[in-house]
């Protein structure tokens, strides 16, 4: 049985604020990715009201009845192990969002970031988990899929777009039957590369009409990028991976106003924009 941390939520849908919940993922380790997220939410002060969950130390759920939007973010290690505990909640959470949406006429929005996505998957049996060969690691270029094309997720966006990237795992080798048994999309793909045999990990997913999720990072900006680009440690090892002109590669990338910082003020934002959307027609009073 899943157990809900007790919160009181600000307010409700249909106030002056709808109720979001941020599941922390990162288990207590230095990140930029929450103050990402912090600053995108913090443009929508007016509308939205957050609480944080600390999932992975200490095993912290959101009761899903007191809010209504969910970003669950990124995170290290492997996203197929967990502790017994927090990934078995973590999963029956998945799954009280998937059936409260079949059952109830408000839907329950949530966006998956990276790690949340990967285990997301795995969850719902979407794609095999790998580990890569190499950390993939930097600003990549991502390509809409024919289905991602008109995604409302990625408005704004050109075909390819680019965003932070960093992972050592990967999901691969979509399970077409799920998908179909899920009404699920694939909307995004890695990077077309001739020059290897690999195939190309899955990007994004549409889950359902209100769950979506993204394997790269779209909170990420150019100071976040910047900030750990700046650690001796981190540079030496892009350096010792990658060469120097890829480093600097990555330098020109977070300056290019269509590139990192695009993605940033556009990918979540719409995600945001349209479930609080879809909250207010949902709770309008229908005229008879």
């Amino acid at each position: 049985m899943l157990t809900f941390t007790e919160n009181k939520p600000n307010c409700a849908v249909g106030r002056k604020k709808v109720n979001l919940a941020i599941l922390d993922m990162y288990d207590g380790e230095p990140n930029q990715g929450m103050r990402c997220i912090h600053d995108i939410l913090g443009r929508f002060s007016d509308v939205i009201s957050y609480r944080e969950f600390d999932v992975r130390g200490r095993a912290e759920l959101p009761d899903i009845r007191n809010f209504d939007i969910f970003i669950s973010t990124g995170g290290p290690g492997d996203p197929r192990e967990g502790d017994g505990n927090w990934d078995l909640l973590y999963n029956e959470f998945l799954d009280q969002i998937w059936i409260w949406n079949q059952n109830h006429s408000q839907k329950k929005q949530l966006l998956l970031i990276c790690h949340s996505f990967q285990m997301a998957c795995k969850h719902f049996g979407l794609g095999q988990i790998t580990q890569r060969r190499s950390t993939s690691f930097g600003v990549t270029t991502i390509h809409k899929t024919p289905e991602g094309l008109n995604d409302p997720l990625f408005a704004g966006l050109d075909n390819p777009f680019w965003s932070v990237d960093s992972r050592d795992y990967q999901v691969v080798q979509p399970n077409g039957r799920k998908f179909k048994a899920l009404g699920a999309k694939l909307i995004a793909l890695e990077k077309i590369r001739n020059h290897v045999e690999f195939e190309r990990a899955i990007m994004a997913i549409r889950f359902s009409e209100e769950i979506v999720g993204t394997q790269f990072h779209p909170e990420a900006d150019p100071v976040s990028f910047l900030e750990h680009l700046k650690k001796p440690m981190v540079k030496e090892k892009i350096i010792e991976l990658k060469g120097k002109a890829k480093f600097r590669s990555m330098l020109e990338d977070l300056v290019d106003q269509e590139k990192v910082y695009k993605t940033n003020e556009t990918l979540i934002p719409n995600f945001l924009e349209q479930a609080i959307r879809k909250l207010k027609v949902a709770s309008a009073p229908t005229l008879i």
